[in-house]
Parts: structure tokens; sequence; C-alpha cells
């Protein structure tokens, strides 16, 4: 058997603050050139993304309370609800990280469920963003099984912001916590094929990154030159 087919485990990501109009553009282009799982955009560029999507099988992917996951509640659930109707089929939320640090358990619990309830009624897939470079051991197993209470069909390593980033060791607790239930996301510094292919073999389901293209190209190289 052949090396894992990376490629179409991409989420290509374009969430930086300077992304113009045209790179986004660029990023659909692409998207649909390589056949990526996903596109990954800021919600203000759903409805755009959407209309260069159409007819493909990529999924369009948005974020919810991105990067901090301190808006409130009825703001996340505002926000699913606008971003499925702009076309977005994948919601990549992000867990209140400073409440579950505070102890507030349950209500993160809740808020999850309700954010993954309103999501399914929409048919978003749900991808919960734990951000494990901020948290404890413990706190990881917690977040991990909130985000299974929740119902939410992803877990996701972290934002990649200020250098938050996906390691091994964060992707291989969530797999031993959430075994083959959910998906595991990661997400942050994965940029070349290597980095990717480790990923999977840890546990990553999907990768999410901003350097999709040429990890594809890297992989393309490969497969013509017959390395594996």
């Amino acid at each position: 058997m052949g090396p894992l087919h990376i490629t179409p485990l991409i989420d290509q990501t374009l969430l930086r603050a300077e992304a113009t109009v045209a790179a986004i553009d660029q990023l659909c282009a692409y998207s649909l050139r390589y056949g990526f799982a996903a596109v990954c955009v800021n919600p203000c560029y759903v409805s755009r993304c959407a209309e260069r999507l159409a007819g493909s099988s990529l999924a369009l992917a948005t974020v919810i309370g991105f990067p901090l996951g301190a808006c409130t509640s009825p703001t996340k659930k505002l926000a699913i609800e606008q971003a499925l109707a702009d076309g977005a089929t994948e919601l990549d939320i992000v867990m209140n990280i400073g409440m579950l640090k505070s102890g507030y358990v349950k209500e993160v619990g809740s808020e999850l469920q309700m954010l993954c309830s309103v999501a399914s009624d929409g048919g978003g897939t749900t991808k919960i963003i734990v951000e494990t470079p901020l948290l404890t051991l413990e706190e990881t197993i917690m977040a991990c099984e909130l985000v299974i209470g929740a119902s939410a069909d992803y877990v996701k390593t972290s934002t990649g912001l200020e250098g938050r980033i996906a390691t091994l060791p964060a992707v291989r607790l969530l797999k031993s916590v959430v075994g083959s239930s959910i998906g595991i996301k990661a997400a942050g510094g994965i940029r070349t094929l290597d980095d990717a292919r480790s990923f999977i073999t840890a546990g990553a389901t999907r990768i999410g990154t901003s350097a999709g293209v040429s990890i594809a190209d890297e992989e393309a190289t490969a497969t013509f030159a017959g390395v594996s």
C-alpha cells in the first residue's frame, strides 16, 4: 500500500487580517485546481467564496468566535446562522478558553452543545478549536470530553495565531481521548508534506494550513518521482 494521499485532507486556509479580496479569489481558484477538502476563510468572505466554489465538491469553512472564543453565546449563534445562510458548510468554532480555565466547565459545555445543535440543524459540520497550547493536560482532556458531549464532528488543535501551533504530542493526546469517535484537525505551523504526514500518522484526519498549495505541489512531485 502506498502513502496516504494528503492533498484531499487539507483545509486550505486564509485568515490573515490583511488578506485582500484578490487573495481570497486566488485561494478559491487554487483550491478548485488542487482538490483540497475545504477552503477556510473569515465570515465576511463566505458568500463570495460560495459563488466561486458553486458546483464543486469542496467544503466551505469559516471561523466562529475567532480567535479568542470570547464572544457571547448569542453572538456565536448568530454568526453560525449567518455563515450557513451565506453558504458555509463547515464551522470552526473557538471554545471559550478563559471560561474553561476558570472552571466554568458546565457553562462551556452547554454553549458548545447549543452551537453544535444550531450548526447541525443547518446542515453544518462542526470543528471545535480547543487551543491546546494554552491548556494543561487535564484541561485538554476535559475540553475533548466537552467536544464529544456536544456531538461535534471534529476537535481542532489550535488557531495557529501568536505562535499557538499544532504539535504531535497534542494530536496524540487528542487521539487518545476521542479515539475514532470524531475527527481531529491539526492546524498551525504545518508547512511541509513531511509535517502533514507526521500529523496524519499521529491521528489527525484533517490538516489546516495556508501552505496547502506548496504541500500539494510537493506531494505531486514526490508521486511523479516515485518517492513515498
